[in-house]
């Protein structure tokens, strides 16, 4: 009795060992060039997702709102470029002022890009908020 249970044990893990391995083989059938090329896709069809912008203020001596910022490219395949920044102005959670920043240097894939932007704006500014609007991938 115990031998025909381990004959019908060992039977349903064959079998089952079987689907597994063919359920794998069939789920990982993509090649490396076709999962970068899938990647990609993406990382040109979103840039801003791949993008990340983190920066910091201050006022100089001539009353400038100076911000530095960093954009780095998360990206592991696709460079950007024409990467457009917005900067918003605050006082006292107020916006009082806006530019628009645009760079054309080519920003590759897991590399930093940093910049300073300086602007005379409203006396009382506090806070600054940058985001990126948009950028195009590299062909």
């Amino acid at each position: 009795m115990k031998q025909l249970l381990s004959i019908i044990f060992a039977t349903v893990l064959l079998f089952s060992c079987k689907e597994i391995d063919k359920k794998f083989k069939s789920g990982n059938n993509k090649t490396y060039e076709e999962t970068k090329k899938t990647l990609e896709e993406k990382e040109r069809e979103s840039p801003k997702h791949f993008l990340k912008l983190n920066g910091d203020n201050h006022r100089n001596i001539l009353g400038q709102t100076v911000y530095k910022g960093i954009i780095s490219n998360t990206a592991t395949v696709v460079s950007y470029k024409e990467v457009r920044v917005k900067l918003l102005y605050f006082k006292a959670g107020v916006q009082v002022a806006n530019h628009e920043e645009q760079f054309d240097n080519t920003i590759s894939p897991n590399d930093d890009y940093t910049f300073k932007a300086k602007y005379h704006t409203p006396r009382g500014t506090d806070s600054v908020s940058a985001y990126i609007m948009s950028a195009k991938a590299v062909e």
